[in-house]
């Protein structure tokens, strides 16, 4: 299978006005092609900083970070616009980048009806449960058709019945799409569904 990250020695060494703080030590990961890789380490563990440097926000200590592909970011909370209805909001990343036309409209349309989401496309995010909204956000990630997801925690804002059925779907999206993606969590349940990279090397 393709390598789509290769992570190789990542460090992470943050300056505060107490001295040095080594907050990632000696990473190693990769993800390849229809993979889904789980990072799992407790809160505070690096795991955010992590996805910082993947989508380039924060430029690492040391180490190396290859990436062959496009990233999409999904985050914890689902961050809908609530005066946009759900396609407005699913289509905000193509209007970001300019590339709302109708081949990328009759994908947005596709993972709508595929998932259970069409009837829902003229309402707003209030009208939508918890489990519902976070699918939305799921295909607002989609809909700007990346390589690879990356998933910060995306559950847990949800109660536990919800998570588990919400993380089940939303598993089987990311295969039927044919993505990799990166999860991290320090729920154990959540790790157990995927492959699972602990972070041994964090300070």
């Amino acid at each position: 299978m393709k390598e789509i990250i290769k992570v190789t020695d990542l460090s992470q060494t943050f300056y505060t006005k107490d001295g040095e703080l080594e907050v990632l030590k000696d990473i190693n990961f990769s993800l390849h092609e229809g993979e889904i890789l789980t990072l799992l380490g407790p809160s505070g563990s690096g795991k955010s900083t992590i996805l910082n440097i993947l989508t380039k926000l924060l430029k690492p200590s040391s180490g190396e970070v290859i990436i062959n592909g496009n990233i999409g970011y999904m985050f914890q909370k689902d961050h809908l616009l609530e005066w946009r209805n759900i396609m407005d909001n699913i289509t905000i990343g193509l209007e970001i980048q300019k590339n709302k036309d109708l081949k990328s409209i009759e994908r947005v349309e596709r993972l709508l009806k595929t998932y259970g989401l069409w009837e829902y496309r003229n309402m707003y995010p209030k009208e939508l449960s918890g489990g519902m909204r976070q699918r939305v956000a799921l295909i607002r990630t989609l809909a700007v058709n990346p390589d690879v997801l990356l998933l910060d925690e995306p559950f847990s804002a949800l109660d536990y019945q919800t998570r588990l059925l919400i993380s089940d779907d939303v598993y089987k999206i990311i295969k039927n799409e044919n993505k990799s993606a990166i999860l991290v969590t320090h729920d154990i349940s959540e790790a157990l569904c995927t492959k699972v990279q602990p972070l041994k090397n964090v300070v």
